[in-house]
């Protein structure tokens, strides 16, 4: 009996998952034949475009801020800021004005969409960071009032700088520089008169510059000069080893010795035209003695 039971709850059970399997393929065939929902497409959200001619402006500002940065880097050391990179911060300066004030009626709108349409103002922090470099390097002491080229001084300075610097070598005669001091001699000696030329120029443009300051411009002279100057100085006075004689050695000493013989000129001419005074004894009276006394008592009486 128990077989037989089994077999009639395998025989009943056996069917279900056929039924199972054909009603899922029904409902299958039901969806497909169903119409697809189309989902529409949403439009791609994309920043609003800049005008022409901002966007050409930007892009030329961002050219003339990566030729303005390389050479800067590149002449950073020996340090040629001023006279290498003037035209690229010139060309610069113009571009941010044309961003900021416009220069047509086109790009009226530039300065609102480039410079503060966003908290980080990119273009505004690269056009302080050039103007703060270049402040700090005064190359407006170096250039002339309109900045198209250097000065005159500075044309000047420069000249000795490179006539010293081509007396250093021409007397090394095939030194290294790293060999004793004592074969510099020639050096020393045959490259003095230029180096104190320049020195002497360097000072001078340094009193002008201070009275210069007391109007308000800055104490300092350019960085360019005052590299150079740095580099000729160690060269002469570090690996030469070379020192200037002070010219002004012996009337130092002539003056110093007047102003210590002064007092002794004065009390001697005092002493030799004063009048002396011839000095007289006063002699005291003595009191008489007691029988002079008598004696002129008796003639009175």
């Amino acid at each position: 009996l128990l077989l037989l039971l089994l077999l009639l709850i395998i025989l009943i059970l056996l069917p279900g998952p056929a039924v199972g399997l054909q009603g899922l393929g029904e409902g299958a065939e039901m969806a497909a034949g169903l119409p697809e929902l189309e989902l529409p497409e949403l439009p791609e959200l994309e920043p609003p475009e800049l005008e022409p001619e901002c966007r050409r402006l930007l892009g030329a500002f961002a050219e003339g801020s990566a030729a303005l940065s390389g050479c800067l880097a590149r002449r950073a050391r020996p340090v040629r800021l001023c006279q290498a990179c003037r035209g690229h911060y010139s060309t610069l300066l113009g571009l941010y004005r044309d961003i900021a004030l416009g220069n047509s009626s086109e790009s009226h709108n530039c300065a609102k969409s480039i410079l503060t349409s966003d908290r980080l103002q990119v273009v505004v922090t690269l056009s302080e960071f050039f103007n703060e470099t270049w402040e700090a390097a005064n190359c407006a002491n170096c250039l002339k009032n309109n900045s198209e080229g250097l000065s005159n001084s500075t044309v000047e300075f420069l000249d000795l700088f490179n006539k010293s610097l081509t007396c250093f070598e021409h007397n090394l005669q095939g030194q290294a520089i790293n060999e004793s001091p004592n074969n510099y001699t020639e050096v020393c000696k045959n490259c003095n008169g230029t180096y104190k030329m320049l020195n002497d120029l360097y000072n001078n443009l340094q009193k002008l510059n201070r009275h210069g300051s007391e109007s308000g411009h800055s104490a300092h002279l350019c960085i360019d000069v005052e590299d150079a100057m740095n580099i000729t100085r160690k060269l002469w006075s570090r690996t030469f080893n070379c020192s200037v004689p002070c010219s002004d050695t012996v009337p130092v000493i002539a003056v110093s010795s007047f102003i210590l013989f002064l007092p002794v000129v004065f009390y001697l001419s005092s002493f030799l035209h004063s009048k002396q005074k011839k000095r007289i004894l006063i002699l005291p009276k003595r009191i008489q003695s007691n029988a002079s006394l008598v004696n002129i008592q008796e003639k009175y009486s």
